[in-house]
């Protein structure tokens, strides 16, 4: 009992949630990731754009590059990754060529996200798709971020 509800989609997404709370504090817009594989978090990152000065510092793109280089592969597909916020196209072609397994996010993003640009997805067929785990926390952060800034 304890085993399911610790590696549960809640579990891992606010582990992803702790990741976006730390770009947060770093005035980077709040988005956090993880990869999972066998209910293991192998891989962590948050939004670093600003810090990095590099457009392409996702909190997945992060993530994902600490996982193939922990695996020693370009392909993952036995991982779930957890993203906060819906992932951008530029994020979702690096999880289709990495074949990633499962993509969790909490929130949408109807300015950014990969569903403003497509009515098709983006990603590997053989990729499962989970929306809305903890969608109210997710947003919150991101509402918080942008209030704070207008």
């Amino acid at each position: 009992m304890f085993d399911e509800v610790k590696f549960s989609h809640e579990y891992f997404m606010r582990q992803a949630i702790r990741e976006a709370e730390a770009a947060f504090y770093k005035d980077e817009v709040p988005v956090g990731a993880i990869v999972v594989v066998n209910n293991k978090i192998i891989a962590k990152g948050h939004n670093q754009v600003e810090m990095l000065n590099d457009s392409t510092a996702h909190a997945e793109i992060l993530a994902l590059t600490t996982a193939y280089n922990a695996f020693g592969s370009k392909y993952l597909p036995e991982a779930t990754l957890y993203v906060t916020v819906e992932p951008c196209l530029m994020c979702c072609g690096a999880m289709y060529w990495g074949k990633i397994g499962k993509i969790v996010y909490g929130t949408t993003d109807d300015k950014n996200g990969y569903r403003k640009f497509t009515s098709s997805s983006p990603l590997h067929p053989k990729t499962e798709i989970v929306t809305g785990i903890l969608a109210v926390e997710c947003a919150k952060l991101m509402k918080d971020f942008f209030k704070n800034k207008r």
